[in-house]
């Protein structure tokens, strides 16, 4: 019979002790922790060499109230105690205004059940009257004082106090009533009868220095190692799925020439609606669409920029438009929002930075009043990614797309006209996804209008697109549900495989 070390350590202990020993006698005794014993139990019990048997005990002690009642004494002692000393009889609202009302509850409730006291009317007043007083301690009293130098198995208290013992634990917080399990090996007439040379052979898990250096390793039996055995999953730390789409993308935009820009969560109506040429009518910029703040309710505009982007949207200024026709409000723009799209950061770099050349992107959180269900979030990723030079051309922004998009694993991209407030000609960017074999929207993409570039100053053509990250993840990581990003299933996050995303892609 092959035995590991672990076995022949723990079978050898208790062969020459030949009684039941419990799981701590046995790791104090061999010098092992508890798991190591239990582990080696479990081994030996299946080879029909020991047996294992639980038993539970009950050790008491005292509770948070028990420990007060030894000082002060029970309720209903302090009862008897306060009605001898003024003869025996006492009002009940003055029992209780001395007692307070929580201890008289539980001092007339058990000392009336006990027989001691009654509650009468008397002169008219309810009284209540001593008719008995406990001579001694009572059991109670006694397992209180018993319990007081420390916590005993049930078994340890007298059998004439266990009752009592076990009437108080009924009391809220007075005893503190714990189950132990304790596990005790038995050894079988197998072990028993085993030849001794089996446990007795010596066997190391692992060579020292020591053992080498002094020839010793020839001297001892190597334990065998069964490399198929089941362990514990080990989860390593990773990138969450979307964080790793995000860096991947960051990479991408970093190979094609493109500096990060950030901005603030909480942007102007000016920066978000008004200097992308969004009339302070549109239907996007209702409640129902867009999260306005409470408090603070306004900002402060960029007053060099007013005057400019209010002519364009009353008479389209010298842009060669005719703008909306409407009077503009300046206490609209005002209006703080949660930024509906990070387009209004890239505006805002735009105001900042009005000559050539500029080449950024933006990954950056959104907010947009939307019914969350499988494909829509009220808030979520976009992709934003503005171009601005002398040579620039729509055509250009096409094959950019499409470089882009290449780079992510996604080649078979195509474009389809659109419609955007803000820029024109406009188009969406759509993949053709092999395995499911039907179409992806990827993003809106144009030039921006002179409406939009003219007022802040840039004279020179601009190239702009922004799209959900969330859809491209949803395509690349393979699901139907927005919303599994976002619920934190440990089970999914640790599925997934660290590379998956660039194998998919094709950058490994």
């Amino acid at each position: 019979m092959a035995l590991h070390w672990l076995e022949k350590l723990v079978a050898k202990v208790l062969r020459d002790h030949n009684r039941a020993l419990t799981f701590e006698e046995v790791a104090e005794l061999t010098g092992r922790d508890l798991g190591s014993v239990a582990k080696a139990a479990l081994w030996l019990s299946s080879k029909g060499l020991i047996t294992v048997e639980e038993h539970e005990k009950k050790i008491i002690g005292l509770g948070v109230e028990g420990a007060v009642y030894v000082d002060q004494g029970l309720p209903e002692r302090q009862l008897v105690t306060l009605l001898e000393r003024v003869g025996g009889v006492m009002a009940l609202t003055e029992a209780e205004e001395k007692l307070g009302a929580e201890k008289f509850n539980i001092a007339i409730n058990w000392a009336k059940r006990r027989g001691w006291i009654s509650i009468e009317k008397s002169g008219g007043r309810v009284v209540v009257r001593l008719l008995e007083r406990p001579a001694g301690d009572f059991p109670e009293e006694r397992v209180l004082k018993l319990l007081s130098g420390g916590e005993r198995e049930l078994d340890e208290i007298p059998a004439e106090l266990r009752e009592a013992c076990l009437s108080l634990a009924t009391r809220p917080n007075v005893l503190d009533m714990k189950v132990k399990r304790i596990h005790v090996m038995k050894p079988t007439q197998k072990l028993l009868e085993l030849d001794s040379e089996l446990l007795e052979a010596v066997e190391i898990t692992r060579l020292t220095r020591e053992l080498l250096a002094s020839g010793g390793w020839r001297k001892v039996k190597l334990s065998r190692f069964d490399v198929f055995a089941p362990s514990p999953p080990a989860f390593a730390a990773k990138r969450h799925p979307l964080q790793e789409l995000i860096k991947l993308v960051r990479e991408v935009f970093a190979e094609m020439g493109f500096e990060e820009i950030r901005g603030p969560l909480v942007e102007l109506a000016f920066w978000n609606f008004d200097a992308l040429f969004q009339p302070q009518d549109h239907p996007a910029r209702e409640m129902h669409d867009t999260f306005y703040l409470a408090e603070p309710e306004m900002g402060d505009l960029p007053e060099h920029l007013v005057d400019a982007v209010k002519v364009v949207h009353e008479t389209g200024g010298d842009t060669g438009s005719t703008g909306w026709g409407y009077r503009w409000r300046e206490e609209e723009a005002r209006r703080l929002l949660l930024r509906t799209h990070t387009t209004a950061t890239t505006i805002r770099y735009l105001a900042e930075h009005r000559d050539p050349p500029v080449k950024v992107f933006s990954v950056d959180r959104i907010y947009r009043n939307e019914r969350v269900d499988w494909k829509h979030l009220a808030e979520f990723h976009q992709i934003e990614g503005i171009v601005m030079g002398e040579n620039v051309s729509f055509r250009g922004l096409l094959g950019l797309i499409k470089e882009f998009y290449a780079k992510l694993g996604l080649k078979n991209v195509r474009f389809r006209p659109s419609y955007f407030p803000y820029t024109e000609p406009s188009a969406e960017a759509v993949a053709y996804l092999e395995d499911k074999k039907t179409w992806l929207e990827l993003i809106g993409m144009g030039v921006f209008r002179p409406e939009v570039t003219r007022p802040l100053g840039v004279k020179q053509r601009v190239l702009a697109w922004g799209g959900g990250l969330e859809r491209l993840a949803l395509a690349l990581y393979d699901l139907d549900d927005i919303r599994t990003f976002y619920i934190n299933d440990l089970n999914w996050i640790r599925s997934i495989p660290g590379m998956i995303l660039k194998r998919r892609t094709g950058r490994v």
